[in-house]
């Protein structure tokens, strides 16, 4: 217990500081949203954990600690705040600067335009996290099945080159026809860029993983690519927080809380081979994934409440916990 609580020290100290400041702040009501934001970041992004464990297990001890410091304000300051701000920009064609000026002193407007934009944003998001899960399932090399019905079946598909880019594009196909015309230009170009920056992401990862003389290199290219998969992950609750309020401070403070905690859960799980001992849990966490990236595309024909994307991510982690528990007393 006394080496759990080491690891997440410094996010409890992180939390209690932010929901001081949140309190003074907007009093009883702001530390109540702020609290919710957080308890819905960390539960749709418990799976993202696990799948940053895998690759974080890959980068040096240096950039192991530059993700819990660095990573947390790209995180909190990129990913939930300046990106959204030049994703509007681009949807309404209005300059980044006076899209920052409406967060900060008019949100109620700004909320509105980025709820405009969600047809960009869950498409891109989508487009990302699908080739997550299909590079994931479809891998020949893949050998431990917890669905084996399924999972095996998948990687016999996984045998036709670059078929997981093919099904993605064929979903954006088919998805473009469904949704309102004015929007079907914006779903197909931002789920385009979507599968584009995954191919990019993993290619410069691969180049840099030949040898120990590349481990530094190789960790930036890991670095940007946690930071990548940390916002396809995130932007959808940026436009939930906006649900629940339109205070830009308490929203950044409530989110960058929460992944604060799941960075924590990645390093606690890399230093106690949480992932060589759980074998099922990334198969849980890529089930997950498709399950998010599903959600994000039923997203743009009607709206699919956090609760249930959030329940859908917990389900299959904790399904694939409990079986490899099962699995390792049985063995």
């Amino acid at each position: 217990m006394g080496k759990l609580l080491n690891f997440f020290l410094p996010s409890i100290a992180v939390s209690v500081i932010g929901l001081a400041a949140v309190f003074v702040y907007g009093g009883i009501e702001a530390l109540y949203i702020a609290a919710l934001l957080t308890a819905l970041e960390v539960t749709l992004s418990f799976d993202n954990a696990v799948v940053n464990a895998r690759v974080l297990k890959k980068m040096s001890a240096l950039w192991q600690k530059r993700f819990l410091t660095w990573g947390i304000l790209v995180a909190v300051f990129g990913t939930r705040f300046i990106l959204p701000i030049f994703i509007v920009s681009a949807t309404v064609f209005v300059s980044p600067i006076a899209i920052a000026k409406l967060a900060l002193f008019n949100p109620a407007e700004y909320g509105h335009l980025l709820e405009g934009a969600r047809y960009a944003i869950n498409s891109f998001g989508a487009a990302f996290l699908l080739m997550v899960s299909l590079k994931y399932f479809l891998d020949t090399a893949k050998k431990v099945h917890w669905i084996r019905i399924v999972e095996r079946h998948l990687t016999l598909w996984g045998r036709i080159e670059a078929i997981e880019i093919a099904l993605v594009l064929m979903t954006l196909f088919l998805l473009s026809f469904l949704v309102p015309l004015e929007n079907q230009a914006t779903v197909l170009a931002s789920g385009i860029v979507g599968v584009v920056t995954f191919i990019l992401m993993q290619g410069i990862t691969s180049a840099f993983s030949m040898g120990a003389r590349e481990v530094a290199t190789q960790s930036v290219a890991l670095f940007l690519y946690l930071e990548v998969l940390d916002a396809a992950f995130s932007l959808d609750g940026v436009i939930g927080a906006f649900a629940l309020t339109n205070e830009v401070l308490i929203i950044a403070v409530g989110l960058g809380i929460g992944a604060f905690f799941v960075r924590s859960l990645t390093v606690y799980m890399v230093k106690e081979r949480t992932l060589d001992t759980l074998v099922y849990l990334e198969h849980g966490a890529h089930w997950a994934i498709f399950g998010l990236a599903a959600s994000m595309f039923v997203s743009l024909l009607t709206e699919v409440p956090e609760l249930i994307t959030g329940t859908i991510g917990i389900a299959f982690v904790l399904a694939a916990y409990y079986s490899s528990l099962r699995t390792n007393a049985r063995n």
